[in-house]
């Protein structure tokens, strides 16, 4: 079996898989609060049990450098080896959760993606990834005519660039608010949204019901804003909503730009599953596109929503038995497929 992870601030989320004539095939899987933990080895002794995994990769945000990685929210630091050791497990990779996102890609059924703008779908080339989730996460997938190599980005961390005098004040207010620069993930994010509504009730003065206050102060407030914007019960949160998806678009726009990904646009994360049916209204798309010049090649760009909140597990999956099969020769998913 391979054990595959999705390592995050707030989660982490464990899979076992097998391989069924090619295909990935989960054996179970169980997410478990990262911080009432004392590090990842422990949550996945847990996990395992009894069963033996014969390789493992773990998707972790931030950047990996020689198998190794120390978590911005979390005080873990990982490293591939020492995990190798302590689990007992040969072979044990740590790669970036976007780019494990990226190899998910390839194992998605087409019921697990929604065609948000179809595009031009004859159009082979670079692919890109953005995923707004707890934080914002961005990956490219280099096309080398054969086939998409993902490879990592630190994106979301880039300048936020606002367009307009909305965004221009949003800016002003965040600066304020974090005492420093303001990077697309402030706004483009589960944090994002909610900086968006203080925003619009603080500087834009729309008016927040008392009821509303309650259960903004007593529960999720990402959750209570989108509830209350799709249902179209709150003005405030609707309009929060909207320029939440607004940016989004923007910015999903902008990394398309950068790496050329007449591919396609490929929208990850947990954020965008639940925000489908605005995705759908043309806020996201109009935004996408609207890059003056260049507005043709985005409207040409395929884009496509990831509805399977398990990509990352089965990127990571796919990458463990692809690496271990270079390295031991052996391959279970080869060895799966009936002639």
């Amino acid at each position: 079996m391979i054990l595959a992870g999705d390592v995050g601030g707030t989660k982490v989320h464990l899979a076992l898989y097998n391989f069924i004539n090619g295909k990935l095939e989960i054996s179970r899987d169980e997410r478990f609060p990262a911080k009432e933990y004392s590090g990842l080895e422990e949550i996945v002794k847990l996990f395992l049990g009894t069963d033996k995994a014969t390789a493992a990769c773990f998707g972790v945000p931030g950047p990996v450098r020689d198998g190794r990685l120390r978590l911005t929210n979390l005080p873990w630091t990982l490293d591939s080896r020492e995990l190798s050791s302590s689990l007992d497990i040969h072979h044990v990779f740590l790669i970036n959760d976007l780019e494990a996102n990226g190899y998910g890609i390839a194992e998605l059924a087409p019921d697990q993606i929604y065609t948000l703008s179809e595009g031009d779908p004859s159009q082979m080339g670079n692919r890109a990834l953005v995923a707004a989730g707890t934080g914002l996460g961005e990956a490219f997938l280099a096309w080398n005519g054969r086939a998409h190599q993902p490879f990592p980005s630190e994106g979301g961390h880039a300048d936020f660039a606002p367009r307009n005098e909305n965004e221009i004040d949003l800016l002003r207010f965040l600066k304020q608010k974090y005492n420093g620069r303001i990077s697309y993930e402030r706004v483009v994010s589960g944090m994002g949204l909610t900086n968006i509504y203080e925003f619009l009730r603080e500087v834009r003065g729309i008016d927040e019901p008392n009821w509303l206050a309650a259960r903004i102060a007593a529960e999720d407030p990402n959750a209570v804003i989108t509830e209350l914007a799709l249902a179209a019960k709150s003005e405030i949160c609707e309009k929060a909503l909207d320029m939440f998806v607004s940016i989004y678009g923007a910015e999903a726009g902008n990394l398309a730009l950068k790496i050329l990904s007449v591919g396609g646009l490929y929208v990850g994360g947990g954020i965008a599953p639940r925000i489908l049916e605005k995705l759908k209204d043309g806020v996201f798309m109009k935004s996408f596109t609207d890059k003056g010049r260049l507005s043709q090649l985005l409207i040409n760009t395929p884009v496509r929503i990831i509805l399977e909140s398990r990509a990352a597990l089965m990127g990571a999956a796919a990458y463990a038995e692809a690496r271990a099969a270079e390295l031991s020769g052996i391959s279970p998913r080869a060895a799966s497929i009936k002639f």
